[in-house]
């Protein structure tokens, strides 16, 4: 009987337990791959482009605590993609308003899905108008390219008027925004394209490969002129 006993509790023991289902992530998942890749694209090129600055903090589907009572188990909000302005540039795992000073974002993305639609033109849309008072708050659907940007004025949200090329301004970043390949990127207020740090290497490759290509054809134009006039019988190092 010891024996059958030994055997079942030995059987059991190897027997995985499972975290129940329903545990609660403070950070819902990303709707798709498309999401994703537009977040570290604009990641990407705001911190390539703002490289010498210390002076802001920009983070992607992160947490922000703004409790009035200082507590993170209420009052939570995971922004897709926000900008703090005037604040020391270092990691955090989380933004906390109360251990930062009492700032929240200056600007804020929010890339919508068909289960968040309708939350980011609403209640987002009010808490970011009402109690952090962002002062600049977009969102962009990565499929239907669906896209709205919003200024705080007088305490509310006026929508922000495309220019010519259907861009959008922030205020904050001093940037705009637009679409460009069906993503949404950043713009300077000269109208060049924010790049990724791959997108500026090939730049740079390809203005390096021009130079060369240009020293090249002034060597070869040299050539055929220094034989232009030996067949003169003019001597080309007579020449000064």
């Amino acid at each position: 009987m010891n024996g059958e006993t030994n055997m079942v509790q030995s059987q059991t023991s190897e027997i995985p337990i499972f975290p129940p289902g329903d545990l609660w992530s403070e950070e819902p998942p990303l709707e798709s791959y498309r999401h994703l890749k537009q977040l570290l694209l604009l990641l990407a090129c705001l911190e390539r482009f703002w490289k010498n600055r210390n002076d802001f903090f920009v983070a992607a589907n992160m947490s922000v605590y703004y409790s009035t009572r200082q507590r993170k188990s209420e009052e939570m909000r995971g922004p897709d993609f926000f900008v703090v302005l005037d604040t020391e540039r270092r990691e955090r795992k989380s933004w906390v308003i109360w251990e930062e000073e009492g700032k929240y974002p200056n600007f804020i993305i929010e890339v919508l899905s068909d289960s968040t639609a309708n939350t980011d033109r609403g209640l987002k849309k009010q808490l970011y108008q009402d109690i952090w008072r962002t002062p600049d708050y977009f969102w962009f659907d990565p499929y239907t390219l669906e896209f709205q940007g919003f200024h705080l004025m007088n305490g509310e949200y006026q929508a922000i008027q495309a220019n010519e090329q259907g861009w959008l301004w922030s205020e904050q970043l001093q940037l705009y925004l637009g679409i460009l390949e069906e993503k949404l990127r950043f713009f300077t207020q000269a109208g060049e394209l924010v790049l990724t740090p791959e997108e500026e290497a090939d730049t740079e490759r390809a203005r390096a490969q021009e130079a060369i290509a240009e020293v090249d054809a002034e060597r070869q134009r040299s050539a055929i002129l220094r034989k232009k006039l030996q067949e003169m019988g003019i001597n080309p190092d007579d020449i000064t």
